[in-house]
């Protein structure tokens, strides 16, 4: 039979196990004293803070230069001259028609007439960034209005989607977030303004709204939860340290240039009154005499003043180190690296930087594929076709019994820039030579179409010999070198 101590001291035992928290983030010590998160979904989430997050957003990237360098660099990177579609049909005549159309059919893709089908990209990916959405309107033409395909794409920012709009509507619909869902959850409309409420009224009131079909509607953004159906500006993260960094910023080039004055001050005995120190009466609002300070210049002070010199406290020496860390506290909020969102190569070496570039290209990839490609190109991609077999430029019994080969296509983004070109080449050379990747993997990596590669050679190797040039082949690397050193001896 136990004792009463050992009954005591289990029963002590569990009430301690049953106060101590199970994570330690979990606990009520002073440690997490004023941590107490909510527990909203993410749209009630970004519906409550999305409109001055973005606010905020925008007024970052167009004031702040790190954040408006952040931008360029993650759009530079990630669309550069634009993804570019290679279409796969199986009929080389229907394959190259396709891609003859299309290249005229870019320059024509814009309904603001601004800029072209990848300029579109580049608006459109720069918008889902600052303000976390953007929306591209689909607008079908008549035939007589004289484009290739008759298709135009309308880009919209995400004001004209208003975040608070809900209704039940008569079909058992509802509008939540202003988009329409029907009654199994999928997106049946968008309830656009028909001008951005930010601007004055041009043809109709800036709150009047229209109902557009949501197959007419692409809405591009970068979802963080499950569920998500509105998005929050990538700049979220670091709004606050962006200002509170800007701010710190000034406040030191401030103390800077005031302690960088030089001011004489002369006490004058021969004039009466405190005028002297202001100009002509000039006064505040306290009837004292005032007077700027500049850089040289010289104060005349009235009897019986005197003047105490301010001595302002010079920029710290670890005013770069702060900045750098802080820095990289955004950069890493950004999912961009440091040397990206400053330009500051110091310290970097090859393996340092190409780390860091490959971390941010795989990031760059996602978002090609996972955004710009399948909410933006894909939709884009089979909207075109199907207006081009409505204006007969593609024979619509052909394409009613093949639908799949003409929507079968491929978006390559643009070639990464090599760090060590000499490194990476051979090194793509190596894995073909040894038949561990394929000679058209690699030229799609480049960016490049291996069909239109392989003609452009075949067409410069049938002029060569027409010319009577020598050709040489080159099987690259070191042997590559050791050859030509030969070549050059004999």
């Amino acid at each position: 039979m136990r004792s009463m101590r050992q009954i005591l001291s289990q029963w002590l035992g569990r009430a301690a196990q049953a106060l101590t928290p199970t994570y330690n983030s979990t606990g009520w010590g002073l440690a997490t004293k004023g941590w107490e998160p909510g527990d909203s979904a993410i749209n009630a989430l970004v519906a409550g803070g999305g409109d001055t997050l973005r606010r905020q957003s925008r007024d970052m990237v167009r004031r702040n230069p790190w954040a408006s360098n952040a931008v360029e660099s993650f759009v530079g990177n990630a669309i550069g001259a634009g993804i570019v579609p290679q279409p796969k049909h199986p009929d080389p005549a229907i394959k190259q028609r396709l891609q003859e159309m299309w290249l005229r059919w870019t320059d024509e893709a814009d309904a603001a007439g601004l800029t072209d089908f990848y300029g579109l990209q580049s608006l459109a990916c720069r918008t889902t960034i600052e303000a976390g959405e953007c929306l591209a309107r689909l607008r079908p033409r008549r035939r007589e209005d004289g484009l290739t395909v008759p298709l135009q794409i309308q880009l919209l920012e995400p004001e004209h989607l208003p975040l608070h709009e809900r209704r039940e509507l008569s079909n058992g619909n509802r509008v939540r977030w202003g988009i329409e869902f029907d009654k199994i959850g999928r997106r049946a409309a968008y309830w656009l303004y028909r001008e951005h409420p930010g601007e004055e009224p041009l043809f109709f009131s800036s709150l009047d709204m229209t109902r557009v079909p949501a197959e007419m509607v692409l809405h591009l953004y970068k979802p963080l939860r499950p569920g998500q159906h509105r998005g929050q500006p990538w700049l979220t993260p670091v709004l606050l340290a962006l200002y509170e960094l800007e701010k710190y910023d000034r406040a030191e080039l401030v103390r800077k240039a005031i302690s960088t004055m030089v001011v004489f001050f002369e006490q004058d005995h021969t004039v009466e009154g405190p005028s002297v120190f202001g100009r002509d009466g000039e006064t505040d609002s306290s009837g004292i005499p005032v007077q700027g300070l500049e850089p040289g210049c010289y104060v005349r002070v009235p009897p019986g003043r005197t003047v105490e010199h301010s001595k302002p406290v010079d920029v710290g020496g670890m005013y770069v180190e702060f900045m750098r860390a802080q820095l990289r506290k955004v950069a890493a909020g950004l999912g961009i690296t440091y040397e990206q969102l400053t330009g500051d190569l110091t310290g970097v070496n090859y393996s340092s930087i190409r780390a860091g570039l490959l971390e941010f290209r795989r990031r760059c990839e996602a978002f090609q594929h996972q955004v710009m490609v399948f909410q933006f190109c894909r939709p884009v991609w089979r909207a075109w076709i199907e207006a081009a077999v409505l204006a007969g430029a593609i024979d619509a019994r052909d394409y009613a019994r093949n639908q799949e080969l003409y929507l079968d296509v491929e978006w390559q983004p643009h070639a990464w820039d090599w760090v060590d070109p000499l490194k990476d080449a051979e090194a793509e050379i190596l894995l073909i030579d040894n038949l561990l990747k394929s000679r058209t993997r690699a030229i799609k990596g480049m960016g490049y179409d291996p069909e239109v590669i392989d003609r452009e050679i075949a067409e410069d190797q049938q002029r060569e010999d027409a010319a009577g040039l020598r050709r040489r082949v080159s099987s690259g690397g070191a042997a590559s070198r050791q050859q030509q050193q030969e070549d050059v001896a004999s």
